[in-house]
């Protein structure tokens, strides 16, 4: 685990567990919303966020947290990626976290509500197509997450 990429959700928790797994591996973490949303929440255009993230998964340790939904362009991180996680948490937890969290967006909110039918069919195959050598670990509870953190802890 040197290269982790962690997908899901918002409100899942990617964050949170990107920052607690780099603890623990002593891998620097990488928030893709600081490196993709100007300040006025405009998207960076497809072919620059391409560069960016071949920019930012050039290190040889990372852990990249974000799914950016129907603006990202994952292939270029699943690539460089010895493992990958996502986060399939049940609605009701990431919407209750995502309330506590911030005001977001409508656009944001059609995301969270549609994501296990929409989008995580297109994540799974995009890791499918880009990460078939890395490790994949689909993460359904926080115990799960705990599990997984325990067994980092142990390498």
């Amino acid at each position: 685990m040197n290269r982790i990429v962690i997908l899901g959700r918002g409100g899942a928790g990617k964050s949170t567990l990107a920052a607690r797994l780099g603890a623990t591996l002593a891998l620097p973490v990488i928030e893709l919303d600081k490196h993709f949303w100007a300040p006025d929440l405009t998207p960076t255009p497809k072919d620059r966020w391409v560069e960016i993230q071949h920019r930012l998964t050039g290190g040889e340790q990372w852990i990249i947290d974000g799914d950016l939904g129907p603006y990202d362009v994952l292939d270029v991180r699943l690539r460089a990626a010895d493992t990958v996680i996502v986060l399939d948490f049940p609605l009701w937890r990431c919407a209750w976290r995502a309330l506590r969290r911030s005001r977001e967006n409508l656009a944001f909110w059609h995301w969270l509500l549609t994501y296990r039918r929409r989008s995580l069919p297109p994540v799974m195959a995009a890791i499918a197509a880009n990460a078939g050598r890395a490790e994949l670990h689909l993460l359904r509870s926080p115990r799960a997450v705990e599990q997984l953190l325990t067994q980092a802890r142990r390498t």
